[in-house]
């Protein structure tokens, strides 16, 4: 069986994590170590009770998540992250987080994903984070109509169309997640048509008076993809088995 190390330096070095900056408190890298020995991979978009529950019950030693545990800072172990903790512990399960560098990674990143799985080339990056461009875009998409059939076909549990933007859209971004903060960049891209995951409402307004089009396909649908792949990619270079646990998060 392979070690704990192996698989967080294969991790660390597939998305780059020493060289990648991020939000505070996303902390990526290995957050929560077991005993030293990985016998199935798990994926999940979120840690959590729930999260990690679900990967007691499936046997997982190795979990692999988009948002880890560590955002709040510090704060007193009782209560519910108290028994979060003892849910690892007692099923000896390591916690491994990637946030932007699975979002932002060329090949197996959430971005690049969308667009493989809606048939889209990515041209180029945009929306630099601290030296790290985190939203992908296209180049002559294909046409409002379309790329909303595709879209739903993609995002089964429903999305929001915003369109305010030309029905042959001219170019198009993709950045999973949260992207209220890609809004007033778009007019300066070139971008008329965005794909995220959720918008604060004051987007609405910006989109009428900046003429875009928005789809909005849920923070937790537009993430399950990257935790999904570099599971997929371990659990092969590993001879493991894996397992992708989805806790239906409708958000």
């Amino acid at each position: 069986m392979p070690t704990l190390d192996e698989l967080v330096s294969h991790c660390n070095a597939r998305l780059h994590v020493r060289e990648i900056a991020d939000f505070p408190g996303a902390f990526n890298g290995l957050q929560f170590s077991n005993s030293g020995t990985v016998t199935k991979i798990g994926a999940a978009v979120d840690a959590g009770a729930g999260p990690f529950a679900l990967a007691a019950k499936a046997g997982v030693s190795f979990l692999i998540v988009h948002h880890g545990m560590l955002w709040d800072g510090a704060q007193p172990l009782n209560g519910p992250r108290r028994d979060r903790l003892k849910t690892l512990l007692d099923a000896d399960c390591a916690v491994y987080s990637a946030h932007l560098p699975l979002d932002a990674h060329p090949e197996i990143g959430n971005n690049a994903l969308i667009a493989r799985a809606l048939g889209l080339t990515i041209t180029g990056w945009e929306l630099p984070y601290e030296g790290t461009a985190i939203m992908a875009t296209v180049a002559a998409p294909p046409s409002r109509t379309e790329l909303r059939a595709r879209l739903e076909k993609l995002f089964p549990r429903g999305l929001t169309a915003v369109a305010f933007g030309p029905a042959q859209p001219r170019k198009l971004a993709i950045l999973s997640g949260s992207g209220s903060s890609a809004i007033p960049h778009l007019a300066g891209a070139g971008v008329d048509t965005l794909i995220t995951g959720e918008l604060k409402q004051s987007a609405f307004n910006a989109a009428q008076e900046a003429g875009l089009n928005l789809y909005i396909c849920g923070h937790y649908a537009t993430e399950v993809f990257g935790v999904r792949a570099l599971a997929q990619e371990c659990a092969e270079r590993f001879g493991l088995p894996w397992e992708f646990l989805d806790t239906g998060c409708p958000l």
